[in-house]
């Protein structure tokens, strides 16, 4: 902007035209500060003042009326909505054809606007139509008539802004226009009730309306002053919230709900949102003020016992909820719906009302009784969760106070949490120990009362002193505990007898305690036995399951809380359960078994009385045992889904959760225990086995011919006795486990106990003389023995005693059939690969006609006889018989070569040379000369190993050197006739 001076004027004739513009001069000013800094000053001009400044100049316009510097006016105020913006931007853009962001609008199909400036008709003289021109507030009346056409929109003019890009210069104008006269007023009075706000509108709510709308329009004064402003205006606000909350509390005192004290609770919320008479209602509220109506802590305590008494903690929690519900009411009838009353409400009532009631019950059962003060925790926050869910709503938001129940609940029992579950594992691992030792007491005082009664009698100085008679009653204990029979004739007895007498009692007469150590100690072993079945209690195990629930069941409630205390209170949950798992599994069951097994490790079947019973005792008390644990295995695996996995405190497929991880390891334990004791009772039940084979299997079972009754009958196919009782006894202990251990340990067990009876039938056949007739009985008990095995359902198992069947087979081969039994002996596959050849061979012998048939069978087998084995000390050289004729080979380790061979009849020896190569042999340092006993005509050459081997086996080693064939017929008649003594054979001469 340039200034032209004009010259000075000169009186005078003009005498050059151009003279005066010759003397003029250009002077040129430019801003002293850069367009930057003018803005920011700006910002800090009033608004009217700010539109004096456009009027300046086209550039100071341009700064003045720039749209951001009054949009952010507007923010101040909040009143401009950046999306409803955007929003009017874009349809104008659309409208017009205008690229989005040119900042135009368009109004009243004008042409639009551009920002910050407005169309040449709106000049200079449009400054009064902005609403910025000052307001001559020295006459009252002209203010109040100025104010008179705008009385009801100024109510509303923050409400009424437009967020227009391009129109915020117009839009906070018209809020200027209205707010400034009362704002300034204040200013300038001091905020007394002499301000126009009060002289102008007389209802509290149009008041509370323009006040609130002031102190929105004052955080947009930011000129000098702005502070005393605020201040003044501050406290105007306080004059009228402070009237306000005075006639609020005088409606809410004298109970005037609906009219006095709702009209003042909707003025505080236009004034300032309502937060000082919430603030007011909850500090000067009945329900806090009353609170010693409602119960006493002492109350809820029995102080003779300690215990604490739940329904009177009920009891004050149910006046308390009527209570409340009451100011609920109220504050539906008073306070806007959109207030929210409830929250500070009931987070103030809880931490004044319920949980000093509640800290000062829990210190004190705390104090006096551990137990009484986990169920008041426990159940007093059951108590409060229902409490609160039953709490009347507010009318507005019926969510809201379900979402603040759980911070509330957190508040009060904060403080307890920690100590609570500590408490409680500490609690239930305490009564756990307890219960398990009162057990282990019980059992120890019972076995050590048992144990003295039973050696009270006995009198060890006598057993010192007479060890014959103390040997015979070792002897003879069985029959100590059996009624006493007299050997006397029953004639003579009856002479003994007094006449008129009573009866001789029929009954068993047991002694009180034995008379010796030996017997004393006996019964103490019976006693413990006995006792299996009482190592651990199922009646202690749902005791302690039990008490786990109901500690579980107390410290699970708080998982309600969430965050922190929530995890707390799962973790704590699983302690409980590794807890329960330890002391009830580990310290109780586990123990328990291995007492068991002890027992059952030193249980001497033929040393414990009569064996007349159908089951082995121990064995059963043992599996009764099993069937304890594995329902207290049951029971914890109710007890995990139900109250863990059920509950969602754990999950079962987290392997690292400590509850799994001490689950399966609990199982285990228990499985290795339950395995054990069942080994240790199938070695008893396999003793009971052998017994019942030994006792019951008459030596004319298998061999009728044996009999020496001459007027023996026709031989009896039936199953044996012992067969049968074998079977019974296997059976009923096989079948206890059915039902009570899962399948795959019964699986495992079934098949150990066929396979150890497999073995007891075979050892025991090896012990029998089994003749062609009697093979039918043992054809049959081999089929009574397959028929129990199938019930097993092991196919596996099954060709065991499929392998028997066949087995017994070859006993009932005629001996005129021995090649046949030869080649039944050498079938490996008939007997299923159970049996090798020379296993068979071995059960062969123990025909009873065998030294009839030997000959044939291994004629038939290998071609080779008994052999006498003679050692020279040279090379490598045998000498063996093949069909009757005698072979000598020779030769080292990869090639053996026929030399000679002789062909024997009787004593007579006829010796020839042949030369033949043979396969290789095992090393070895000797000449073995093997003569044959039983010699043919026809010698041939060896070419199988197998020959060779079994050649070896039936050798008889003898000396190397005989004066005479004589002397070596002696020789041998006398190793074979001592082998024929041993199998019960005739002795040939």
């Amino acid at each position: 902007m340039s200034n032209v001076k004009k010259p000075p004027v000169f009186i005078g004739p003009r005498r050059d035209v151009v003279a005066s513009l010759k003397m003029a001069s250009m002077e040129f000013s430019k801003p002293a500060l850069p367009a930057e800094i003018m803005s920011l000053v700006l910002d800090y001009v009033g608004p009217t003042d700010l539109i004096r400044i456009a009027q300046t100049s086209k550039r100071m316009r341009e700064m003045a009326y720039d749209d951001t510097r009054w949009v952010q006016r507007l923010k101040l105020m909040g009143c401009w909505d950046e999306l409803q913006a955007r929003k009017l931007s874009e349809q104008a853009a659309i409208m017009t054809g205008l690229p989005q962001g040119t900042g135009g609008v368009v109004l009243n199909g004008e042409k639009p606007i551009a920002n910050g400036t407005e169309h040449q008709s709106h000049d200079r003289k449009a400054s009064t139509s902005d609403g910025f021109d000052p307001t001559p507030i020295s006459s009252v009346g002209n203010l109040e008539q100025s104010v008179t056409s705008t009385q009801d929109s100024a109510l509303v003019v923050l409400k009424n802004v437009k967020s227009i890009r391009g129109q915020a210069r117009q839009e906070y104008g018209k809020v200027h226009a209205a707010l400034s006269p009362f704002y300034e007023d204040i200013a300038n009075s001091g905020g007394s009730t002499e301000s126009l706000v009060f002289k102008r509108y007389t209802e509290p709510e149009s008041q509370a309306q323009m006040l609130s709308q002031l102190q929105a329009f004052a955080k947009s004064d930011n000129t000098q002053g702005w502070y005393e402003r605020e201040q003044r205006l501050r406290m105007a606000v306080s004059l009228f919230e402070t009237a306000a909350l005075k006639e609020f509390r005088n409606g809410y005192e004298s109970d005037d709900i609906d009219v006095l004290m709702r009209r003042y609770a909707h003025v505080l919320w236009i004034l300032n949102g309502g937060q000082s008479a919430i603030d007011l209602f909850i500090h000067h509220n009945h329900l806090i003020t009353r609170k010693s109506d409602y119960g006493n802590v002492m109350d809820c305590i029995d102080t003779s016992t300690g215990t604490v008494k739940l329904e009177h903690t009920q009891a004050f929690l149910t006046r308390f909820g009527v209570a409340y519900n009451e100011e609920i009411s109220i504050i539906n009838r008073a306070f806007p719906p959109s207030l929210d009353v409830v929250t500070p409400f009931l987070e103030k009532v809880g931490s004044d009302v319920l949980s000093p009631f509640l800290t000062a019950l829990f210190d004190e059962l705390h104090r006096v009784n551990i137990e009484s003060y986990l169920k008041a925790v426990s159940g007093t926050f059951v108590q409060c969760f229902n409490l609160m869910k039953d709490l009347r709503p507010s009318q507005s938001d019926n969510e809201g106070l379900h979402e603040a129940v759980i911070p509330v609940l957190r508040q009060i029992y904060e403080p307890h949490i920690d100590l609570y579950l500590a408490e409680e594992l500490d609690f239930f691992r305490q009564g756990c120990d307890t219960a398990v030792r009162d057990w282990d007491r019980q059992l120890s005082e019972q076995a050590a009362s048992t144990e003295s009664l039973l050696m009270s009698n006995v009198n060890r100085q006598a057993d010192k002193k007479d060890f014959l008679s103390s040997f015979k009653k070792v002897v003879m204990m069985p029959v100590n505990i059996l009624p006493t029979f007299s050997s006397k004739p029953s004639g003579q007895k009856a002479e003994e007898e007094p006449k008129g007498g009573p009866p001789p009692s029929k009954k068993f007469s047991l002694p009180e305690a034995p008379t010796d150590e030996l017997a004393a100690k006996a019964a103490i072993m019976n006693m413990k036995l006995e006792g299996i079945r009482s190592l651990f209690s199922i009646e202690v195990a749902l005791s302690l399951v039990h008490a786990a629930k109901a500690s579980l069941e107390r410290a699970a409630q708080f998982v309600k809380l969430g965050g922190e205390y929530g995890d707390a209170a799962k973790q704590q949950c699983k302690g409980i359960f590794v807890s329960l798992l330890h002391i009830l599994g580990h310290r109780h069951v586990i123990e328990g078994f291995d007492k068991a097994v002890d027992h059952l490790s030193n249980y001497r079947p033929r040393e414990q009385g009569e064996r007349d019973e159908s089951n082995v005792k121990p064995l059963v008390t043992f599996l009764e045992l099993v069937n304890v644990g594995d329902l207290i295995l049951q029971m914890m695996d109710v007890f995990y889904e139900q109250e863990l996995v059920g509950t969602k405190l754990t999950d079962r497929n987290d392997f690292l959760d400590p509850a799994v991880k001490a689950k399966k390891k609990f199982e285990q334990m228990l499985d290795e225990r339950v395995a054990s004791g069942l080994n240790k009772g199938i070695d008893v039940l396999m003793e009971e086995v052998d017994y019942l084979l030994a006792t019951k299997q008459l030596s004319t079972d298998f061999n009728p011919e044996a009999s020496m009754n001459p007027q023996r009958q026709t031989m009896d196919v039936g199953v044996s006795e012992a067969a049968l009782a074998v079977v019974d006894v296997v059976s009923s202990h096989t079948q206890m486990l059915v039902g009570s251990t899962d399948k795959s340990t019964l699986d495992v067990f079934n098949q150990e106990v066929g396979l150890r009876l497999f073995a007891a039938i075979c050892k025991h056949l090896k012990r029998q003389r089994v003749s062609v007739e009697g093979s039918l009985k043992l054809i049959s008990d081999m089929n009574h023995y397959f028929k129990f095995i199938q019930t097993f359902k092991n196919n596996e198992l099954l060709l065991y005693f499929k392998a028997l069947r066949e087995l017994s087979q070859i006993y009932l081969v005629d001996p005129s059939d021995a090649k046949e039994l030869a080649t039944i002996i050498a079938d490996a596959d008939r007997f299923y690969g159970i049996f090798r050849a020379e296993e068979v061979y071995e059960f062969a012998e123990r025909r009873a006609d065998w030294f009839q048939v030997r000959r044939d069978v291994e004629r038939a087998m290998y071609g080779v006889g008994c052999s006498v084995i003679i050692p020279y000390w040279n090379d490598i050289t045998c000498i063996y018989e093949v069909n009757g004729s005698i072979l000598i080979y020779e030769g080292n380790d990869s090639s053996m070569t026929l030399l000679w061979y002789a062909a024997i009849f009787g004593t007579d020896t006829m010796w020839g040379v042949i030369s033949y190569s043979l396969f290789s042999l095992f090393t070895i340092q000797h000449l073995y000369i093997c003569v044959p006993l039983i010699c043919g005509q026809q010698a041939q050459a060896i070419t199988t190993t197998t020959t060779v081997q079994a050649a070896a086996q039936c050798s008889t080693f003898l000396s190397s050197s005989y004066t005479s064939p004589s002397e070596f017929r002696n020789e041998v008649l006398d190793s074979t006739n001592y082998y024929r003594h041993l199998d019960n054979a005739e002795v040939t001469y």
